[in-house]
């Protein structure tokens, strides 16, 4: 029998290492099995508590994968995405792909950037959007002086139109909300309240009235809300220096005033006792008083002197007083100098010109001079004959390129619409405007379109003089025209000068 020799003694050694590797790779499996799965939820659950666009709960964490499944640590974990399922028993045939593993987030908020500067500033200026741009007008569109707030708005609404069908300014249309104060004081808050903090517009055009002016002008002020284009000649809109955000299209009712006198004075031979005023009792009324009683001072050289003066009340056509004023007063003048609304200038001239037949009315541009030669005629020829208009417009009847522009967009846009003093200074006062909002570029808030408008120099729109504002003179055009009226109810050129 052939003895068998032993194992030598090195492959002993050799089997004994072998099984402690194998013990030691099997404790290191089951270690990694165990804690990375940990791992990888901490780190997760930390990032998504960062990033805002989760929004559902990260679920929990799958069972261990054996070693080989188990996903990279190289792999950064930098989110989660909504409905998370935990992951299959990996073979084959379900054997998520990399990339499966890996925690996700929203790629819309990744990719997100802050808006541009210039769009988010858009979007915080009221009455501005990326297709419109809201102006807002307080006026009377009910009461006696209704027919004022209609013409108004219809020459705002002209020159809106005509923009709007050019294509707007820079894209955006202009579009025109109203508010009805009647003519009245103490309903103009309430009526400025609701364009500006119910309609969100973004300025005031042409607002009417002085007495009406007290209140909406500050109301504008304290919001650094642009004032543009009133209907009305009122020192309290033409300061020294002028307040930032309140333009003014028009003469002042002082300028008017003083041309009226001077033409009296210098053209009609009247001495200024000669001349009595009959005053609207209110702004407007006072406005147009100081600009005669000024205008006295001057021909006097300087000399105070007394001056007549009759009143009423405004919105009524009670002038009954008046007339008492003017029976008593002596020596009888021979002018008066109507500072007051169309229907009670009427009912003046009606009352007086059979008692002083000789009588020489003449309005300042406030009156309403369509409405008064209106009113006027339905009372008969004579009493229209010679009424003399001052004017802040050119003759609505002439040929001047403006005019001619302005009727035949009446005729386009509203058919039917009769030429008027007063729509034509509210188109002419849009117009500005527009081209302000043109040269203030896309970027629109009030501060770029007031330092614009401040920066306008001699502007051809085709009036004559042309239209110029500075940061001491936020008044358009100071030129006055002259207007008479004839036996046939129309206004003719006359000159002031």
């Amino acid at each position: 029998m052939q003895e068998v020799p032993s194992p030598p003694r090195e492959r002993r050694s050799i089997g004994w290492i072998s099984l402690l590797a194998i013990l030691a790779f099997a404790a290191a499996a089951g270690y990694a099995a165990t804690k990375l799965p940990a791992h990888w939820v901490g780190v997760i659950t930390a990032d998504s508590r960062a990033a805002s666009s989760v929004t559902a709960a990260v679920p929990p964490a799958p069972a261990p994968l054996p070693p080989a499944a188990a996903p990279s640590p190289d792999v950064p974990a930098t989110g989660t995405t909504a409905s998370v399922a935990p992951a299959p028993a990996a073979d084959a045939s379900t054997r998520l792909r990399e990339e499966d593993h890996r925690p996700k987030f929203d790629s819309r908020v990744a990719n997100a950037v802050p808006a541009p500067r210039e769009a988010a500033t858009q979007s915080s200026v009221q009455g501005v959007t990326d297709t419109e741009i809201r102006f807002g007008m307080a006026a009377p569109f009910s009461g006696p002086a209704r027919e004022m707030g209609h013409q108004l708005k219809l020459g705002v609404d002209l020159a809106f139109a005509q923009a709007n069908e050019e294509g707007g300014v820079h894209g955006r249309q202009l579009k025109l909300v109203t508010a009805d104060d009647a003519y009245e004081p103490n309903r103009t808050l309430n009526a400025m309240k609701e364009l500006f903090e119910q309609h969100k517009v973004f300025g005031f055009v042409e607002n009417y009235g002085s007495p009406t002016a007290l209140i909406s002008v500050p109301y504008a002020l304290e919001r650094h809300t642009l004032y543009f284009g009133a209907f009305s000649g009122a020192p309290s809109l033409r300061r020294d220096p002028p307040d930032r955000y309140v333009f003014n299209y028009r003469a002042g009712y002082a300028e008017e005033a003083d041309a009226i006198v001077h033409y009296l004075v210098r053209n009609r031979r009247l001495r200024p006792q000669d001349i009595g005023v009959l005053t609207q009792q209110d702004a407007y009324g006072e406005a147009g008083w100081e600009g005669v009683t000024k205008a006295m001072r001057t021909l006097r050289g300087g000399v105070p002197g007394e001056v007549f003066r009759m009143s009423y009340n405004r919105n009524t056509v009670n002038v009954d007083e008046a007339i008492a004023q003017l029976r008593r007063q002596r020596p009888a003048i021979k002018a008066v100098v109507l500072v007051a609304t169309f229907r009670a200038a009427a009912k003046f001239i009606e009352k007086t010109r059979d008692l002083y037949p000789d009588m020489i009315y003449a309005t300042i541009s406030g009156v309403g001079s369509t409405g008064l030669a209106s009113e006027l005629m339905v009372l008969g020829p004579h009493y229209a004959d010679g009424v003399i208009c001052t004017q802040v417009t050119p003759a609505v009847d002439g040929y001047a390129t403006v005019t001619m522009k302005y009727k035949n967009a009446l005729a386009k846009y509203f058919p039917g619409e009769p030429a008027d003093y007063s729509s034509l200074e509210a188109y002419l006062t849009a117009s500005i405007l527009i081209e302000g909002l043109r040269r203030a570029g896309p970027a629109l808030d009030t501060e770029s379109l007031v330092n614009v408008l401040e920066s306008m120099q001699n502007y051809e729109l085709g009036l004559g003089p042309k239209v110029s504002f500075g940061p001491s003179d936020h008044q358009a055009l100071h030129k006055v025209w002259g207007t008479q009226l004839d036996k046939s109810g129309q206004y003719h050129a006359i000159d002031l000068e």
